[in-house]
């Protein structure tokens, strides 16, 4: 793979919605040029880059593959379309940048899995929130003992804008987004990242899902993520997927978990919340409260550490964009973790991935497969088997 700066690597965006946007201003800052995007329609995707100042839209995937400019594509369409997007991306000798899930099956991504790795391209999942500097902090500090054995993961992840009967996306639709909604949208960000974090791996899950809104109004017409503008008519539609889900979860080294996932938690706009509680010292944090990371003691004060580079060991450090007491959030995680993939795009990257490949969403899908089998059959479920 050549060196070259990362300026002089081109990007494509598949998708126009909410997170489409966020790929695209993250790799603008970066320096990244973005040739064009590919929306679900030409019109739509012609209207968003009109709005965001970039190239005119291309007019179907395929032109966009056929692009020789075009070094990497993101793909952030609709769940089902990830795997054959994916596929002809990696055929197309591109490399690859995939939402989660990375496909619909356990099957699809182990194709992708090897489908990557022969191709010697980069392959990257968005797990972005691994990126926010004191999750990376606390990555290290577990990796060092700072905490001592790791005994119990516990937290949730909680939204709220799928609370009324009348809000409506996409992910609602299984045949779009899969069998599981709430669990493989934003459990899936938590199980990762807690698996990161700790380094290990969860083989065995208990879970129990519930629908609580079974009907609900779907607008005519297309709806944007997170949007709340009234819409008028609409069409009454059977819900199959979760609302909220409990699991509990065990780790390979032996450390517990328990996690709760809801779309429907009245004010929790997108709250992510873990503690480990090591043998020696305990660790918890909240994605809205992203600079302060509690560390607690059993013999001594406990601390509030802040996101100060001067004070973050060198994992945190080095996803650090500015300065201590000028926050970082949200979009700062994708322009982290797209530094780590581009370098590697680049040749500048370490010999092994310090981004989440195929291989983590692979090992993603295998989790979400697993929670499914245990709320169908009301028992504990391997992980893979």
């Amino acid at each position: 793979m050549s060196t070259r700066p990362i300026t002089e690597i081109g990007a494509a965006v598949v998708g126009t919605g909410f997170i489409g946007v966020v790929h695209v201003e993250a790799l603008r800052r970066l320096g990244v040029p973005v040739y064009g995007v590919v929306g679900s329609s030409h019109a739509r995707a012609a209207e968003r880059a009109a709005a965001l100042g970039l190239p005119p839209a291309y007019e179907s995937f395929e032109a966009m593959l056929g692009d020789p400019r075009v070094d990497v594509v993101h793909i952030t369409s609709p769940n089902h379309l990830h795997y054959p997007q994916a596929v002809a991306t990696l055929a197309a000798g591109k490399h690859v940048v995939c939402e989660k899930p990375l496909a619909m099956t356990s099957a699809e991504t182990g194709e992708l899995v090897r489908l990557a790795q022969a191709s010697g391209l980069v392959h990257a999942v968005n797990f972005n929130i691994r990126f926010y500097p004191i999750c990376r902090h606390v990555h290290q500090l577990v990796r060092e003992g700072g905490l001592g054995d790791v005994r119990l993961v516990s937290g949730h992840y909680l939204q709220d804008w799928l609370l009324l009967d009348t809000d409506w996306n996409w992910r609602l639709e299984p045949e779009l987004c899969g069998s599981l909604r709430a669990v493989a949208d934003i459990g899936s960000h938590w199980m990762d990242l807690t698996s990161h974090i700790t380094g290990q791996r969860i083989v065995s899950v208990m879970a129990d899902l519930k629908t609580f809104i079974p009907i609900r109004y779907e607008p005519v017409g297309p709806v944007e993520t997170f949007a709340r503008e009234p819409t008028g008519a609409t069409t009454r539609r059977t819900i199959t997927t979760e609302d909220c889900a409990t699991i509990l979860l065990r780790y390979e080294n032996g450390a517990l978990g328990n996690l709760t996932v809801s779309q429907i938690s009245a004010g929790r706009k997108n709250t992510l919340e873990f503690e480990i509680d090591g043998s020696t010292a305990a660790a918890a944090w909240n994605s809205q409260r992203p600079d302060d990371l509690w560390i607690g003691h059993r013999e001594g004060p406990n601390e509030l550490l802040p996101r100060d580079p001067a004070l973050l060991n060198a994992e945190g450090r080095a996803a650090a964009g500015l300065p201590a007491g000028h926050n970082e959030g949200y979009a700062d995680t994708f322009k982290a973790l797209y530094r780590a993939v581009y370098r590697a795009v680049a040749g500048h990257g370490p010999s092994e991935p310090d981004y989440p490949t195929f291989a983590d969403g692979h090992e993603s899908m295998l989790v979400c497969e697993a929670i499914a089998r245990s709320a169908r059959d009301a028992t504990w479920a391997r992980v893979g088997g």
